[in-house]
């Protein structure tokens, strides 16, 4: 399989700041040429539900930055780590360009959250990275405080960002990041692995938010719209990393104050104009099955310039509930993006053109699982729908053989290989040969000779996805550890969850594992799923909604669940971004923690 990069801006027009090889030297070029307009807002609903917005200019930002960049000197030396704990805000921007700009590595986590995981998961990754700086707030200090004690992680030096006095830049000494210098570790979402933080370079960084901004033809001055998470690499790269890249101005709010009420996210896109976002693909039907009429009420997207999504196999239907939803508000199918990207390669490889409707593809379910991609009528038994991620971005991609290394031709599935100036270094900690087995590898040709990777790169990325080219356009599958795998059968587990969360009305939209354990008799199948938030666990039958399940599974894909696991809204193992985590899943039911509901 052969595919190239594709140029959305080959006819020469570069939103890109040439020469700026890193995010502190774009800030610095925009402080310079755009100093009075907006760089950053933020808008906070903890206090008013209608939102208090608060700005910064790209001289105020360069400021605030600089201030904590000369902190940072006096107190650590180049290269040393600092971990941010700083809740969603400006700060939290504040605290990454600082740590930057300063020479250092930052780390962004989040602040400690009583949300489930996320505490250990927080001591997990400050033990593996052991920061010499620990950057937080006035608001989470003393939180913040208590944490690193009570985790033994006292050894780091708190400060709070936002009481530094900007007079204290006039101190600092400039030290112009190099492309090869690490810039930041990415700990990973952990949805098939624990957290492992990605080795991610200056030129890393500048070269996929460069990517990012000519892929969706962003222009200085013009908006970027998220409520994704900074420390999640979505979020990162969409939210900060590239707007600052291309100049774009960063309208951001808090996670949880989309998830409380997401028509915000909306609001605030037909307020920027013809914006720009990007959102897992659970967001857009999460959007259309919580947002009222009366929300939608004067709603306007027709300035909209795209909403990405970036996220796994995206589900058409998904896709389909939210132009429905909001035709009348002005959205169409062809302000969509889809693509496919992973922490690995800091966010984007591939996306689709502007101006295009989602491209669909059907394809027999069972020729999938064994390798082909034949397609058949989208109304056809064993069909499975997938929607195309696009092109290249700047880098090359192929579909490759993971167990002999070789290049597959077009319409066979195999493992999606990349290599880029966006493709990271390697695992924080890891041994040299572990991240070489992941990030330089070594492709062959069907004469079993070596792929030369992109130019001025060392190797190809393993990404660990599954995934078909046909005509140029690359479909994801799956990921390679989440197969099932039964009685010699692959199946992919997202066809199983769709089967499963329409078996029975108890069953809540997607919040379904499908995997594979072993028995005594090899491997077997099981489901977990969460009950519907309208039905009790008193009203619940569980061995109804066992039969119903198993039934379904094995009429449609000739696959027998041995048990089914009901549990409670929200209690599903999730990333950040809102993935299942199929591999957590696995890991609970096998140490038997999942606790039974009703």
């Amino acid at each position: 399989m052969t595919m190239t990069s594709n140029s959305p801006n080959s006819a020469g027009i570069d939103p890109v700041r040439a020469g700026a090889e890193s995010l502190p030297a774009a800030l610095a070029h925009w402080a310079e040429t755009r100093g009075d307009a907006r760089a950053l807002t933020f808008v906070d609903y903890a206090g008013d539900p209608a939102g208090v917005a608060t700005s910064l200019t790209w001289r105020e930002l360069d400021a605030k930055v600089t201030a904590l960049a000369a902190w940072c000197q006096r107190r650590a030396h180049r290269g040393d780590l600092a971990a941010i704990l700083v809740e969603q805000s400006a700060e939290y921007v504040i605290a990454f360009l600082g740590a930057l700009r300063a020479g250092l590595v930052a780390v962004p986590v989040f602040e400690p959250s009583p949300l489930p995981g996320h505490l250990s998961r927080l001591a997990a990754v400050l033990a593996d990275c052991d920061p010499a700086l620990v950057l937080t707030t006035r608001r989470q200090a003393d939180a913040v405080d208590e944490f690193l004690v009570e985790h033994d992680l006292a050894g780091s030096r708190l400060v709070a960002v936002d009481m530094l006095p900007e007079t204290i830049g006039a101190e600092f000494d400039p030290v112009p990041p190099r492309p090869d210098e690490l810039a930041y570790l990415q700990y990973t979402s952990g949805s098939t692995r624990n957290p492992a933080g990605v080795m991610i370079t200056h030129g890393n960084v500048a070269a996929a938010a460069t990517q990012t901004v000519r892929a969706y033809e962003g222009t200085p001055g013009g908006t970027v719209v998220s409520w994704l998470p900074l420390f999640h690499d979505m979020g990162l790269v969409v939210g900060l990393a590239a707007p600052l890249m291309g100049g774009l101005s960063s309208t951001l709010m808090d996670p949880i104050a989309f998830l409380t009420r997401p028509v915000r996210w909306l609001e605030l896109m037909a307020g920027s104009g013809a914006a720009i976002t990007v959102a897992p693909n659970f967001a857009y039907g999460y959007t259309a099955a919580r947002t009222t009429d009366e929300d939608m009420a004067g709603l306007s997207l027709d300035a909209v310039a795209l909403f990405g999504d970036g996220s796994e196999p995206i589900v058409p239907s998904i896709v389909d509930s939210f132009y429905a939803k909001f035709a009348e508000c002005g959205a169409k199918p062809s302000m969509f993006r889809q693509g496919y990207g992973l922490a690995e390669a800091v966010l984007l490889v591939s996306s689709s053109p502007a101006g295009e409707p989602p491209k669909l593809r059907t394809f027999d379910r069972v020729g999938l699982a064994a390798g082909r991609a034949i397609e058949v009528a989208p109304d056809a038994v064993s069909s499975s729908t997938l929607v195309s991620a696009g092109q290249p971005l700047d880098q090359q991609v192929r579909v490759v053989d993971p167990q002999t290394h070789v290049v597959l031709p077009d319409g066979h599935v195999g493992e999606i290989w990349t290599s880029g100036p966006n493709v990271c270094l390697g695992y924080w900690g890891k041994g040299d040969a572990e991240s070489a087995a992941v990030f330089r590898a070594e492709p062959r040709d069907e004469d079993d000779r070596p792929l030369e990777p992109y130019p001025g790169t060392r190797g190809w990325l393993r990404t660990g996805d599954l995934g078909v080219c046909l005509d140029g356009d690359l479909f994801v599958t799956g990921r390679l550890k989440d197969l099932i795998i039964v009685d010699g059968r692959n199946h992919y587990p997202q066809d199983v969850e769709y089967t499963v969360q329409n078996a029975h009305p108890a069953i809540r939209r997607h919040a379904a594992a499908a995997f594979s354990v072993a028995g005594d008799q090899g491997e077997h199948a099981v489901v977990v799923a969460e009950r519907a938030r309208q039905v009790t666990a008193e009203e619940l039958d569980p061995a109804e909604v066992a039969a119903a399940v198993s039934s379904a599974v094995s009429s449609e894909h000739g696959l027998a669940v041995r048990d089914v696991v009901l549990i409670g809204p929200g209690e599903l193992p999730r990333t950040s971004s809102g993935k299942v985590r199929r591999a957590a899943c696995r890991t609970r039911y096998t140490e038997g923690t999942f606790g039974l509901d009703g």
